[in-house]
């Protein structure tokens, strides 16, 4: 094994990627996520019964399966029904957790800090994904004596098996942006993200029981203009908390698909959906964008292309055209190949087909799927699709300006050179990442590799975690430099917290001497 830098407190390894000479259609920048579903223990922990070490292992299996998928962002469930996977001063441990709400974790340990930490250490966001209004999941679910509930039973109403807040009561709005605050000051996540559970889906022939609060709070609004007032008015409420105490901190919405239907509004999509965010669930999505209360959307358009009602390109071409400049992120929907599949969801084109239409618009900058456990089980083959076609390459998340524009120092190379381990010729990238004017949080180091100095930094090779000394070192094997290559030009960037990249470090030149390389400053 070849001898380490005394200089080098901490060695990072990363996987030996192979230099794609075809990469047109690989972007650099691309949000590539997937949603961990802790309801119900859908993803994780896969049992309310497992152990601290149980728990913690099944999550690092899931991180490290996902980002060799290729993958660099996680959006994990930590409150999904008024309880907590973190230390909460508002509400209790989650039954999903421990088998008991209100039970915390023994040996006692954080989850949320847990996995944000092995989420970062990674390279990869963590953004931490609450469910705002859904307070009990079913009657059977376990009722801590302390959870909000119990404790403020005016502020709930029952529909159907479940219990909601009361979304019109203003003691509920500042409830829940408390409960942001409380995570938001005390974790160190990289995005709030909501899903599409605001007002609940319509039960067919009842209503939802908040007359009361309308005969209160209506000023004079019909009861469906005040229903999304309210929701408009946490959002709102949630963003202006981000802004004053978190201002880097991403704020994004998964909502459902349609919007509205042009049927009902000129502005709708060309769509036949039986309900829609902005009548049913009385999520005015579009609007929150116009206002610049999120910083992204993730539309779950679990729909097939050519759906009869709900086509997938119909509705990526409308969301596309609705941004407002924010970011849009595609919801997949890889459970429909599990979970009673029509012929199309049997298709292994269907997933691939969707990645090539969002990728041909340049109005859309990522992907997210649903969910962990369902891409993990690789239906139609889609997760090696991924790994070894679609995301063969890594991928930066990309930054959004209007939150953060301020790019790190560049890092310097300050050693380059070959070795040969068991026979196979490896390079050693060495160097520094910060200098002492440095201001910004590295979070990633990027290595580029190309034939010319033109385009050296389309595509990144390798992405890895910046260690705390912000020291370096890369190993690449010279076989996966690609053979016909007779020269390679090496740089490095660094990225921070808020996905700027660097200038380019000083450039190593490397020259092929027969079947070996040789570096040539």
């Amino acid at each position: 094994m070849m001898k380490l830098f005394c200089c080098l407190p901490v060695l990072l390894f990363c996987q030996l990627l192979t230099v794609n000479c075809q990469t047109s259609t690989q972007p650099k920048y691309e949000f590539r996520a997937v949603w961990i579903a802790t309801v119900n223990n859908i993803d994780w922990p896969h049992s309310k019964y497992l152990s601290v070490d149980q728990q913690k292992q099944q999550f690092i299996n899931i991180i490290t399966q996902q980002r060799k998928i290729g993958m660099n962002a996680v959006i994990v469930q930590i409150r999904p029904a008024a309880d907590a996977f973190y230390q909460s001063k508002y509400e209790p441990w989650s039954e999903f957790l421990t088998g008991r709400q209100g039970t915390a974790p023994s040996p006692f340990y954080d989850p949320l800090q847990f996995m944000i930490d092995e989420t970062h250490k990674r390279g990869m966001e963590f953004h931490a994904w609450i469910n705002p209004y859904r307070a009990v999941f079913s009657v059977a679910s376990s009722i801590a004596s302390n959870h909000i509930t119990k404790t403020h039973p005016e502020w709930f109403v029952k529909y159907g098996d479940k219990k909601y807040f009361n979304p019109g009561l203003p003691d509920v709005m500042h409830y829940l942006t408390n409960v942001v605050i409380d995570i938001i000051t005390h974790y160190d996540i990289d995005g709030i993200h909501m899903d599409d559970y605001f007002y609940p889906y319509r039960i067919a022939g009842k209503e939802f029981p908040d007359y009361r609060a309308y005969a209160l709070y209506g000023k004079g609004l019909s009861k469906d203009a005040w229903r999304r007032s309210n929701c408009d008015s946490v959002v709102k409420m949630i963003h202006d908390a981000i802004i004053t105490y978190k201002p880097l901190i991403k704020f994004g919405i998964s909502p459902f698909g349609v919007w509205r239907n042009s049927s009902v509004d000129a502005n709708g999509s060309d769509t036949k959906a039986g309900q829609t965010c902005y009548d049913d669930l009385y999520a005015d999505v579009l609007l929150w964008l116009k206002k610049d209360w999120i910083d992204y959307v993730t539309p779950q358009l679990y729909w097939e292309i050519g759906h009869k009602l709900c086509d997938y390109t119909t509705l990526l071409d409308w969301w596309s055209n609705n941004t407002y400049g924010k970011q849009l992120y595609i919801g997949h929907g890889i459970y429909r190949a599990i979970e009673k599949p029509t012929a199309a969801w049997r298709n292994p084109n269907e997933i691939p087909n969707e990645i090539k239409l969002l990728r041909n618009n340049e109005n859309v900058q990522g992907s997210v799927f649903y969910s962990c456990t369902n891409l993990l089980s690789n239906p139609n083959g889609w997760a090696d699709s991924l790994q070894f076609d679609y995301y063969r390459t890594p991928a930066l998340v990309p930054p959004m300006n209007w939150i953060d524009t301020t790019a790190p120092e560049a890092p310097h190379i300050t050693k380059a050179f070959f070795d040969e381990d068991k026979g196979v010729q490896q390079l050693t990238i060495s160097g520094d990442g910060i200098n002492k004017n440095e201001t910004e949080t590295i979070k990633n180091f990027v290595v580029y590799l190309s034939q010319s100095l033109v385009g050296l930094t389309d595509h990144p090779v390798i992405i890895i975690p910046a260690d705390a000394s912000l020291k370096y070192q890369f190993l690449l094997q010279s076989t996966s430099i690609p053979v016909n290559w007779k020269n390679c030009y090496v740089a490095v960037t660094s990225v921070d917290r808020d996905n700027n990249e660097s200038d380019i470090s000083n450039i190593f030149v490397l020259e092929k001497n027969g079947s070996d390389w040789e570096v040539k400053k």
